[in-house]
C-alpha cells in the first residue's frame, strides 16, 4: 500500500502535515533505493569473486594432500642432500690439507672428488682419513708441498764475536771497574755503543 496525499487527506490531516509527510517520504524511498543500488553491485561483485573462488578450486583441485606431501619430502631430502654435502666437503678438506695439498691442488681435488664414496663418522670427521690422505697423494702429486721451509744454506756462518761469552749481566757484576770497563769495550754491542 502506498502512501499518498489522498489517503493522508481520507485520514483528516491537514494540508500543509500532508507536505511535510510527503517530502519525509520521499526523502526516505529516496535513500532506501540508494542503499539498494549500492547492494545490486555489491551482489554483481560477489558474482565475479564467486566465480574467481571457483576458478581457483578447480586450478588447485588437482594438487592433493598427496602430491604436495611429495613436493615437501623432495624439498627436504634436497636439503639434506646439500647439507651432506657441505659436510663431506669440510671434512675432506682437511684431509686434503693433512695431505699436504697446495690450495690448487685441494679445489682440484674437491671438484673432481667421488662424493658418494666418502662416509662421516658421528662426529663430522671422514671416515678412512688415512686411506683418502694416501690416496689424495698418489692422485695429486704434483700439489703435493714438499718438506718444510727451510732457510737459506751458508757454507760459512759468521764467527761468534759475543766477547767471552759473557752477557751483560755477568760483566756488570764484575766488582773490579778496571776489568769491568775492558770488558765493556769489548762487548760494546751489549751495551748498544
Amino acid at each position: 500500500m502506498a502512501l499518498t496525499r489522498k489517503m493522508l487527506s481520507a485520514m483528516g490531516i491537514e494540508a500543509d502535515k500532508i507536505e511535510q509527510i510527503i517530502e519525509a517520504h520521499t526523502e526516505t524511498i529516496t535513500g532506501v533505493r540508494g542503499d539498494a543500488d549500492k547492494y545490486h553491485e555489491t551482489a554483481d561483485k560477489l558474482k565475479s569473486v564467486q566465480k574467481e573462488l571457483d576458478d581457483l578450486k578447480k586450478a588447485t583441485a588437482g594438487k592433493d594432500y598427496d602430491a604436495l606431501k611429495k613436493e615437501y619430502e623432495d624439498f627436504k631430502a634436497e636439503v639434506a642432500e646439500k647439507e651432506t654435502k657441505a659436510a663431506k666437503e669440510k671434512a675432506y678438506r682437511e684431509a686434503l690439507k693433512d695431505a699436504n695439498l697446495n690450495e690448487k691442488g685441494i679445489e682440484k681435488a674437491l671438484k673432481y672428488a667421488n662424493w658418494s664414496g666418502l662416509e662421516l663418522d658421528e662426529d663430522g670427521k671422514l671416515k678412512e682419513a688415512k686411506t683418502h690422505i694416501k690416496e689424495a697423494k698418489e692422485e695429486w702429486a704434483e700439489y703435493v708441498v714438499k718438506g718444510g721451509t727451510q732457510g737459506a744454506q751458508t757454507p760459512n756462518p759468521p764467527a761468534n764475536t759475543g766477547g767471552n761469552g759473557k752477557t751483560k749481566d755477568e760483566i756488570m757484576k764484575i766488582a773490579d771497574t778496571a776489568e769491568r770497563q775492558k770488558a765493556i769495550a769489548e762487548n760494546h754491542e751489549l751495551f748498544g755503543f
